[in-house]
């Protein structure tokens, strides 16, 4: 078993409460999936469960964590620097237990990830991999290790289509604990009997948490049915109130009109005036106590929305986006070959995704087709890469790296966007670098939204956003007037966004049938 009790985190720099009093207990087979928008607190109660010194550095934690015989295994987010330094056989020989397992039990571990035996004992850079392979490295030295409890932070993310598959089977069979964050919407509904949902309210004033053990779609759907029915016993209340409370002000008017006009010579009928005032007044206070207990206004956090490309971003049908050919597609140091004979060709607003095994090479050409695009005049491409650090200023402030003009009013309309996509006023002047995955994501999404963009050059655009952001992702990206040339293992993103699929391997790129 594996339990917390009234944990409590406050992030040091702006002193908002992440978590409050928050109590959990996870017991054998259960695979709970932490679920929230961008930089509430996820991969930070991941952390402190598996050690809480990770996160002392940036939140105040209080509360209690009962470990009891358990061994926990940990998959952070983002590889360490110290890791990628290392070489796969450094990496893995680290782990005493490899030499414990057989060439056979290696196999088996390294088979299910699509990888051979040799693979443990490479001598290429952690750093080197692609990230799909890093994930892969990572997941299969949990598997060597005698852990009872295992902690995932995004083990979905940049791994392959067979490999999800892969994942979602060694979820399944797990029989220990299983703890996991994933943005990956189908992932989550074919593996999670439990839901963790932490959520910012009242304007990320108010941290509130929910514990649910459903599977993650009937979740969703009875939360949604409880907000509309509290929603709709909330204005039936209030809708009685009104005509409650206009009733009451006829009554006192009435009565108050009556004391006013009435006659010194009648002190009887003066009497039982104020005697009903008196009870008039009576029933103010009781509506007053009845009012308390009406039907609470139900709150949520709502996902962000805001209007990726307007009319000026459409491109016409017969319009030549990019008509590209490589003869041999290299690795970035020029030593091994990935494919050859790629060619594509796309017209008009098309929608395209690129799939295919990890290592590929589907980064390696996308930031080359990029580099074409973003040199040309009659398009104006933007892109947002695998890694966002390749891309951001991460010293600035989201609304500094914004500022393309350092005018008052762009910067209010910046601070008006940003607001909308849920930042506070405390995130919007912090150094990008301290900020969530997502959030870093949403930067770059405004950034092409005001830039006029026609053409989006994608590299995994859905991964850092919660799945409950996901289909609000997915319809921007899909009612996107003009081009999108992407890469993406997201099977919703696949299914609801993309006209046309493209399969990367060593022979080039294959148009794949939809049916």
């Amino acid at each position: 078993m594996l339990q917390v009790k009234k944990l409590t985190l406050t992030h040091k720099k702006d002193l908002r409460v992440i978590l409050e009093d928050f109590g959990l207990v996870l017991n054998k087979g259960d695979k709970a999936v932490i679920i929230g928008e961008e930089g509430n607190g996820k991969s930070t109660l991941m952390k402190w469960i598996y050690d809480p010194t990770l996160i002392e550095d940036y939140v105040e934690a209080s509360g209690v964590r009962i470990t009891g015989n358990e061994r926990l295994g940990y998959l952070p987010q983002e590889m360490s620097e110290k890791d990628k330094r290392k070489t796969v056989y450094e990496y893995f020989s680290e782990n005493e237990l490899l030499w414990n397992k057989t060439p056979k039990e290696l196999s088996l571990i390294a088979g299910k990830f699509g990888m051979t035996n040799a693979f443990f004992y490479s001598d290429q850079e952690m750093g080197s991999l692609s990230g799909g392979e890093k994930v892969k490295a990572q997941l299969m030295r949990l598997l060597l290790q005698d852990v009872t409890v295992l902690l995932l932070d995004e083990p979905s993310n940049d791994i392959d289509i067979a490999t999800l598959e892969t994942l979602e089977k060694t979820i399944n069979d797990w029989e220990g604990i299983l703890l996991f964050i994933s943005h990956d919407e189908t992932l989550i509904e074919h593996t999670a009997n439990m839901v963790i949902h932490i959520e910012q309210i009242a304007r990320k004033t108010k941290a509130r948490y929910t514990i649910a053990r459903l599977p993650y779609r009937r979740y969703v759907e009875e939360r949604l049915h409880k907000f509309n029915r509290q929603e709709q016993q909330a204005l039936n209340d209030r809708r009685e109130k009104r005509l409650r409370d206009e009733k009451y002000r006829r009554v006192t008017q009435s009565v108050q009109n009556a004391l006013e006009n009435c006659s010194r010579q009648a002190p009887s009928v003066g009497k039982n005036l104020k005697d009903k005032m008196h009870t008039v007044k009576s029933m103010a206070r009781r509506f007053e106590k009845e009012d308390e207990n009406m039907t609470e206004m139900p709150e949520q956090e709502e996902a962000i929305y805001f209007k990726l490309g307007d009319k000026s971003a459409h491109i016409p049908a017969g319009k030549t986006v990019i008509e590209y050919a490589l003869s041999q597609l290299m690795t970035p140091d020029g030593e091994r070959l990935l494919a050859k004979d790629i060619a594509l060709k796309i017209r008009g607003a098309k929608k395209i995704c690129i799939v295919g095994a990890n290592g590929a090479g589907k980064s390696t050409l996308l930031r080359k087709i990029a580099k074409e695009l973003l040199s040309r005049n009659d398009i104006q491409a933007e892109y947002m890469p695998q890694d966002y650090e390749d891309m951001l200023n991460l010293d600035m402030s989201p609304v500094d790296y914004l500022d393309s003009s350092g005018d008052k009013e762009e910067r209010t309309k910046i601070r008006t966007y940003l607001g909308s996509l849920k930042y506070t006023g405390d995130e919007m002047d912090h150094p990008i670098r301290e900020l969530s995955g997502g959030q870093k994501a949403k930067v770059l999404l405004l950034k092409m939204s005001l830039s006029g963009a026609n053409v989006l050059v994608l590299d995994e655009p859905t991964r850092n956003f919660s799945p409950l952001s996901g289909p609000v992702i997915r319809k921007m990206l899909r009612e996107f007037p003009g081009a999108i040339i992407s890469i993406s293992h997201d099977r919703k993103y696949i299914d609801e966004v993309c006209d046309q699929i493209y399969e990367l391997n060593g022979e080039g790129l294959k148009l794949l049938d939809r049916k």
